[in-house]
């Protein structure tokens, strides 16, 4: 199937995809400020800057979305776009390099990191090590 816009207007579209402050990013910090957790946003300091750091936990949290970063167990993540297939695929899996890349490194300077998937996230939805500290 042909894509329903023309290449400008597909350009123009993709060009509005947010990197940052996305809705299922605004759903994790109400969330974690309703829970009384500290954390900064977007740390360019630390690799692949997580869209969230919790201080008090050393915890570095990326919020990503199912189709940029190859979410498997997600439809909006196994989709490829038809056109120019090689690409996309290349795009993907670089995405997903990189990720572990910057997950490797966070580890190794002694963070925990938690990826929530932008299908999983809902009202209320706090990582499970925040979960448990916040109850003791």
């Amino acid at each position: 199937m042909a894509d329903v816009f023309t290449k400008q207007k597909r350009r123009k579209v993709m060009q509005a995809v947010r990197r940052e402050r996305t809705a299922p990013e605004e759903q994790v910090a109400k969330n974690l400020r309703s829970a009384g957790v500290r954390f900064r946003r977007n740390v360019r300091s630390l690799p692949g800057s997580p869209d969230f750091v919790l201080l008090d936990h050393h915890i570095a949290l990326f919020v990503h979305g199912c189709f940029w970063h190859g979410h498997d167990r997600c439809p909006k993540g196994r989709k490829r776009p038809k056109s120019n297939q090689v690409f996309w695929n290349e795009r993907l899996r670089s995405n997903r390099a990189r990720d572990r890349r910057a997950a490797r490194e966070l580890r190794d300077s002694g963070y925990c990191v938690v990826v929530a998937w932008e299908c999983r996230v809902r009202p209320g939805w706090l990582p499970p090590m925040v979960i448990r500290s916040t109850r003791s």
